[in-house]
């Protein structure tokens, strides 16, 4: 089993620049990925907290997939099955945490929008 979880990280790992290129707006014009040099200091924030936060809803996904994995090939083993429910019921609480950590950040954004610092 471990050689499985091992892999699937690895397989993960390995396609996870794939993945990220395909949601990221890359300036061709001065090189920078995410804007980062021609943005301002809010914008700058908020998306390399977007992006963290999808890497981390990425991690959390695969987890659940590594858990219903596990489940799947328990074979009524119940130690098995009891450790499938932990890292799904974990991972599911991972994701519930950083949806409500993005809504904190969309939120704290907005309402600082028109702050003037005074």
């Amino acid at each position: 089993m471990k050689k499985i979880t091992v892999g699937l990280l690895t397989a993960a790992a390995v396609l996870l620049p794939v993945v990220a290129s395909a949601q990221v707006n890359i300036n061709k014009v001065n090189g920078s990925t995410f804007n980062l040099g021609t943005a301002d200091l809010e914008s700058a924030v908020v998306n390399i907290v977007q992006w963290v936060l999808g890497f981390l809803g990425l991690v959390a996904v695969i987890m659940i997939l590594i858990g219903g994995f596990q489940w799947m090939t328990a074979g009524g083993n119940e130690e098995k099955v009891a450790s499938a429910k932990k890292i799904i019921s974990a991972a599911v609480i991972g994701l519930i945490v950083i949806l409500l950590a993005w809504a904190i950040v969309i939120f704290v954004v907005s309402q600082t929008q028109d702050w003037t610092g005074v």
